[in-house]
């Protein structure tokens, strides 16, 4: 079986913009099993050019593929892309097999294969041994419905899943296939050569919004000296100078994390790396920060996400305000850059809770700041408690975060999107964070803020224009429950320990429909 993986290419202005990429690791933690096992692999990465659905198409004819994996990390934003994408694969290569994975199909996987005839299969859940299982299945000819961790058609046409996926214990059996890319396509942080990885999968927290923590239903790590090791021969073996986290809460066991920094600065390899954690979690290791700056940590992102402690309950974040702002504190008395997030649209904001927001962001005192926009994913819980809100961006394309998809009553469009670009500008000109721009001793640290400024500035203008003249907003939308259909909060959890089968559905199949018509969650 010849396999190519296609991470297909992303609207959102942030995959367009800073001109840098990092490499698919979704992808590469896929791959790395399938070459394990003797499978010929070719990965196509469409946001390196990048390149046109129709390119993508002539890329995966000229690898003699007889079966497509597309997957990607923005993955309901792109799942319009992914729609249009295979059915021009199926129109070039009508016998080609194609395989849809990632964290929007996991939930959407009946809609998925009841819109869309192009798309054969899907991988539900973590994605390495259900797709080691599935190929070799397909290989032998044997019945799917053995094959834990995905959805097909049965014979009939019908749409059905299998029982979820276990759970993987030992992250490390599976490694990353790294061979598939060229190190050089790849940087950040301004020309660094740059990887992700992942320390930890999953999080214990309840933050109701989050389209992440179900998906990966309990938080794991590597071995810390293993991962450590690996890093540096990825550095020595082929110039990586960065190295960003995607976990969701990489310092969730203090043991396990302190291990990893001691083994990284045991390796003595000059890398950088960034990463997200929460507050707390810097709290609680005042006493190790130390060690956090000499194993390369430059900057991590914390989520701050409101100034109202009412809304902050209701989201279930959990932390405190002072916690946070200790968090910040720390982080910078240990020269490492903290980026705060702060999400507008968690409640229905008014003109004085913007003005609130930024006096908060002020008390806080961040090095940078992320602003985004609560976008609601089906499979959340926090789904259910804005469903009767006023969808004013139908183009899911857009539902990337960095983009008002809810109606804010009382506050029009233009004037939320006023205030979110004003408290950008007003928060990255502040002058603390222009003498740490210029002055600062240490050269990371410089490094990382003048980065991070020019990012900005070119992604914040063409926000501006693209606001200008290329965004349609509706002024009496639909509800979010009328728009996309009812909560999908009983399927949060998609790796089950205790082996309890999926719901199974019978769905005919159909033609696939406008693909502007359905939010990917």
């Amino acid at each position: 079986m010849h396999i190519a993986l296609v991470n297909p290419p992303h609207t959102a202005i942030g995959s367009r913009i800073p001109r840098e990429h990092l490499p698919p690791l979704g992808l590469l933690c896929v791959g790395g099993p399938l070459l394990d096992a003797g499978y010929r692999v070719k990965l196509i990465d469409a946001e390196l050019a990048p390149l046109t659905l129709e390119q993508i198409v002539q890329a995966v004819l000229q690898s003699g593929a007889d079966t497509v994996m597309v997957g990607h990390s923005g993955s309901s934003s792109v799942h319009a892309t992914v729609l249009q994408l295979c059915l021009l694969l199926k129109q070039a290569l009508p016998a080609l097999r194609t395989i849809y994975g990632g964290v929007h199909p996991t939930y959407h996987w009946d809609e998925i294969l009841e819109e869309c005839a192009a798309i054969d299969l899907i991988v539900r859940g973590e994605g390495e041994q259900t797709t080691l299982d599935l190929v070799r299945a397909l290989e032998r000819g044997a019945p799917l419905a053995g094959v834990d961790g995905i959805a097909y058609r049965d014979a009939y046409g019908r749409a059905m899943a299998t029982a979820n996926a276990a759970m993987l214990r030992r992250l490390d059996d599976y490694r990353v296939g790294w061979e598939l890319i060229d190190h050089a396509d790849y940087s950040y942080w301004g020309g660094k050569r740059a990887v992700l990885v992942q320390f930890a999968r999953g999080c214990p927290y309840l933050c109701n919004y989050c389209g992440q923590r179900g998906f990966w239903t309990q938080w794991r790590h590597r071995d810390p000296v293993l991962l450590a090791r690996e890093l540096a021969r990825l550095h020595r073996e082929h110039g990586v100078e960065l190295v960003n986290f995607t976990d969701e809460l990489p310092t969730g066991s203090r043991k396990a994390w302190r291990a990893f920094l001691e083994a990284l600065i045991a390796e003595d390899v000059p890398l950088l790396l960034v990463g997200s954690t929460r507050a707390g979690d810097i709290v609680r290791d005042e006493d190790i920060l130390h060690l956090y700056r000499q194993a390369g940590v430059i900057r991590f992102l914390l989520g701050i996400e409101s100034y109202d402690e009412a809304t902050l309950q209701d989201i279930r974040k959990g932390g405190s305000m002072g916690e946070d702002r200790r968090a910040i504190q720390l982080l910078r008395q240990h020269g490492i850059v903290s980026m705060a997030t702060y999400v507008v649209g968690f409640m229905e904001e008014s003109d004085a809770d913007f003005w609130k927001s930024f006096r908060h962001l002020l008390r806080y005192d961040p090095d940078q700041v992320q602003l985004l926009h609560a976008t609601p994913h089906r499979w959340t819980p926090f789904y259910a408690t804005v469903e009767d809100r006023r969808v004013i961006q139908t183009d899911t394309r857009r539902w990337d975060y960095k983009h008002q998809v809810l109606e804010a009553p009382g506050v029009p469009a233009w004037r939320v999107f006023s205030w979110f670009k004003t408290l950008e500008v007003l928060m990255q000109v502040r002058p603390k964070v222009l003498w740490r721009h210029l002055f600062h001793r240490d050269a990371d640290y410089r490094h990382a803020m003048r980065w991070y400024t020019r990012i900005g500035r070119r992604v914040w203008f063409h926000e501006v224009a693209e606001f200008l003249f290329d965004t349609r907003l509706l002024k009496d939308g639909p509800t979010l429950k009328a728009f996309l259909g009812g909560s999908l909060a009983e399927r949060e959890y998609a790796l089950d320990t205790r082996r309890r089968p999926a719901p199974t559905f019978s769905i005919p199949v159909v033609p696939v429909r406008d693909e502007q018509q359905r939010q990917p969650g």
